[in-house]
């Protein structure tokens, strides 16, 4: 059996290179406990820490209920889809327009619905003030209702009831128009005030978003800085590593044995020194038999003494007794000088300190690990050091610095919002009052209508002569004509913004937004040629072309750059962090390394002659001694006492006395042998029954310490040069698995989770939220409730107009009465001559 020396001889070649490569990159993000004794299973791969975004769109309009007409409306007038065509020939050569018929009818055609509804509003900003005008002077001659006489007929309640009751609808729909148009107007002010700070919070979102995605990157590369360093601490570890992987695989096999030659020398110790207690107290015993076998013998030559008298009469009698009356005991036991011999022999051969030389061995095998490999792990170390800027190559192919310069562009833009911010709210905060005033206006329109329902109906009697109609009536008919004249007067105004405003908010609805929403707009951008000297493919060094329209998708989904902007063909991730180009050079120079082991011996072949001999001597016979102990128990000088003491009886008073102090002093000598030598006895054949078994279980031990240290020593002799490689190897191993779990964590972070660009797709919606959503929606709003409340203007006018009659004071009667209609005409006077 041999204990295995590591002489490690490994080739420095370029596979120390190669080595490095391998134990690089052990994923120390995926691992915390590098120094394990065991190459711990790397852990699933873990997500990086994404950056936190605050900006929340804001979707608000409250005059939602009117989108869906707007919108309606607007696909009505223009319902082609986007003129991309036209569009680019436009800015191909914006001096063509004018000079191209054809160009220049295909955008009217495009634009007829446009000018359609241009071609109405015109007309209503031309007719309303001529026909207003050419009404009020009409009216100024008495014609055109002008003429203060109202014709009373069957029928009149039920016209006026008929124009009262259409005027109030037209007049609800005319007020829940400017109701539209109150909110619009404040959702426009809302819309404006809070799209910069909107604006504000996307492009910080997206300005967060461009400084995570190099933090992210580094992070990436960190970890494999991190990695080389505890790869570094396991290569200045390798000896305590290795060299206790190596000692616990021989632990298994020669642990026991080693365990069993201990038990041996101890059992051999502890035996001993029974022994040694053995042989002292048969010494006492032997001693304490020899002291009361002398007082036996005084007592016994007395009685003889005595029975040898004339007087003593029949004392023949006791004469056999007294012969055998002794205590001539020798304890001699000749096997256990045998047995203590061997265990002597055992002793001598000092077994512990015969394997001290392979347990020093086998506990130095950690330093002879460290000592073989010191070479190996300085050349490994300074290779290390190039692996930093291999991995940092990635961060530099990924033109990350080309980030900072878009990060500038954002604060700038960011700081423009702000000093233009304050401008922009002084001019909506014009704007707003002069909706307001507007608003105002058709309110004027409105209440006029409402004043006259309400107060015209509550004056009104209608068998009461029209000339007599009360002050009330004709108030509310007043009002009435105050409702048209206004109209005349502001319809036809309003009516020149609402068009201005049409044409501004619908184009920008039918122009941007509504393809901006249907993605058209980004694909039209992403037309070649359309931005001279744009090419984000290009501009990224990459081969194929990269459209916006695709990244704004991606981006939506929240996809990794990686995918969005095809990194991959800047960087072949997986050339880089390929495993498998390494390990075939790793495992071709691990199996041409050389391992010199030198042998030791557990127990030399002299000493297990020796244990061999011992074990044959080591059976301890106890029948003898134990014989002998049995007899000394079985004497029992009580028996011959009496018989001296009963003989006495028979005697003469001098001789009777002499017998019975005899007697007496054999039982005093019976008592003291039960006080004296009887314990010492029973103590002794304990010790001999325990001697015994002890002789047995040395037996077994050194039958078990040979069989073990045997097996042990074939293990060592079968089995060190496949457990160094086998240990060796899986250190190794150890270390790649570390790179795979590294380059796996690296591909799946950088492919799957660098550089998440929902921002970007958040800055484009914000910016389609700000401008369509809450602008552009609240501007056609606001046009669409205004043009509204203008076209229901004309009826109201002419029911207002027409009701009033029935509310005025006429200053000319007509009786109607009794089916017979009664002219009061005033009569001719006859001139008196």
């Amino acid at each position: 059996m041999h204990v295995c020396e590591n002489m490690w001889r490994w080739p420095y070649s370029g596979a120390v290179g190669t080595i490095l490569l391998l134990l690089l990159l052990g994923s120390s993000s995926a691992q915390d406990v590098f120094a394990q004794l065991s190459c711990q299973e790397a852990e699933v791969t873990q997500n990086i820490t994404q950056p936190k975004y605050n900006s929340i769109l804001n979707t608000k309009v409250d005059a939602v209920s009117l989108v869906p007409f707007v919108q309606s409306f607007l696909y009505t007038v223009q319902p082609h889809p986007f003129p991309e065509r036209l569009f680019l020939e436009i800015i191909k050569d914006p001096q063509q327009v004018q000079s191209n018929k054809g160009l220049m009818t295909e955008i009217l055609t495009y634009e007829v619905g446009f000018l359609v509804c241009i071609a109405i509003g015109i007309l209503y900003i031309v007719l309303m003030p001529i026909i207003g005008f050419s009404v009020a002077c009409c009216r100024c001659c008495g014609n055109c209702g002008g003429k203060m006489y109202q014709k009373q007929t069957s029928s009149i309640n039920s016209l006026r009831r008929t124009l009262y009751f259409s005027l109030f609808a037209i007049t609800i729909i005319i007020f829940a128009g400017n109701i539209c148009l109150f909110r619009s107007n404040d959702d426009l002010k809302k819309s404006v005030n809070q799209s910069p700070s909107e604006l504000n919070n996307a492009i910080g979102d997206m300005h967060t978003f461009l400084v995570s995605v190099p933090q992210q990157v580094e992070n990436v590369v960190n970890e494999s800085y991190r990695t080389v360093q505890e790869v570094t601490r396991n290569l200045d570890d390798i000896g305590r590593q290795l060299g206790e992987k190596i000692q616990h695989r021989f632990r298994g096999t020669l642990d026991p044995a080693l365990q069993s030659v201990k038990r041996l020398h101890n059992e051999s110790l502890n035996t001993s020194n029974q022994l040694d207690q053995l042989n002292s107290s048969l010494a006492q015993l032997q001693s304490s038999i020899d002291r009361t076998q002398a007082n036996i013998s005084v007592v016994r030559d007395q009685i003889k003494q005595t029975l040898s008298k004339p007087e003593c009469k029949e004392c023949h009698t006791l004469t056999a007794d007294m012969d055998k009356l002794t205590l001539n005991i020798t304890i001699s036991a000749p096997s256990l000088h045998e047995f203590q011999s061997a265990v002597a022999e055992v002793i001598k051969a000092d077994i512990q300190s015969e394997i001290s030389e392979a347990e020093k061995f086998f506990h130095t095998i950690p330093e002879k690990v460290t000592s073989e490999t010191k070479d190996l792990v300085k050349s490994s170390k300074e290779q290390l050091s190039s692996i930093k800027k291999q991995v940092l190559q990635i961060s530099q192919d990924l033109h990350l610095s080309a980030l900072d310069n878009a990060s500038k562009t954002l604060n700038q833009l960011q700081s423009d919002i702000d000093m233009y911010s304050t401008g922009a709210r002084q001019a909506e905060d014009i704007r707003w009052s002069v909706g307001l005033a507007l608003c105002c206006v058709i309110f004027l329109v409105v209440a006029c209508n409402i004043l006259g329902l309400i107060v015209g109906p509550l004056g009104l009697s209608p068998n009461v002569d029209p000339t007599n109609r009360s002050s009330a009536s004709n108030c509310g008919g007043i009002f009435l004509m105050m409702s048209a004249g206004f109209s005349f007067l502001f319809s036809w105004l309003f009516m020149i913004l609402v068009l201005v405003l049409f044409l501004v908010g619908g184009n920008m609805y039918t122009l941007i937004c509504r393809p901006w929403n249907d993605g058209q707009l980004l694909q039209f951008i992403d037309t070649p040629g359309l931005i001279p000297n744009f090419e984000l493919g290009s501009a990224l060094g990459l081969k194929s072309k990269i459209n916006l329209s695709h990244v704004y998708r991606d981006c939506k989904k929240n996809d990794p750059l990686w995918t969005t902007l095809h990194l991959y063909e800047l960087i072949n991730l997986g050339n880089v962090l390929n495993v498998s180009k390494y390990t075939a050079q790793i495992n071709k120079e691990f199996e041409n390394t050389n391992i010199t082991l030198s042998s030791v011996n557990i127990l030399s072949p002299e000493l297990i002659k020796k244990l061999v001999n011992t074990s044959s001597k080591a059976n301890f016979n106890s029948t003898a001694i134990t014989q002998q102990m049995d007899n000394i128990l079985n004497l029992n000088l009580n028996k011959t006492a009496e018989k001296v003491f009963n003989l006495s009886d028979l005697q003469p008073p001098a001789i009777k006395t002499e017998l019975q102090s005899e007697a007496l002093k054999l039982r005093l000598i019976q008592a003291n042998i039960e006080t004296t030598i009887f314990p010492q006895v029973i103590n002794l054949k304990s010790s001999i029954r325990n001697l015994q078994s002890t002789s047995g279980k040395i037996n077994g031990t050194v039958g078990e310490m040979l069989r073990k240290s045997q097996a042990a020593q074939d293990f060592l002799n079968t089995n060190t040069t496949q457990i160094v490689k086998t240990e060796s190897r899986r250190f190794l191993n150890c270390q790649l698995d570390y790179f795979t779990a590294y380059a796996d964590w690296a591909k799946t972070t950088i492919t799957q989770q660098v550089g998440r660009c929902r921002p970007v797709a958040r800055v484009v919606d914000s910016f389609e939220t700000v401008l369509c959503v809450n602008i552009v929606e609240s501007l056609n709003a606001f046009w669409f409730s205004l043009g509204w409340c203008l076209m229901f203007f004309i009826p109201s006018i002419i029911f207002s107009m027409k009701l009033a009659k029935y509310y005025r004071r006429m200053s000319y009667s007509d009786v109607f009465e009794n089916h017979i209609v009664m002219n009061h005409i005033p009569r001719a006077q006859m001139k008196v001559t």
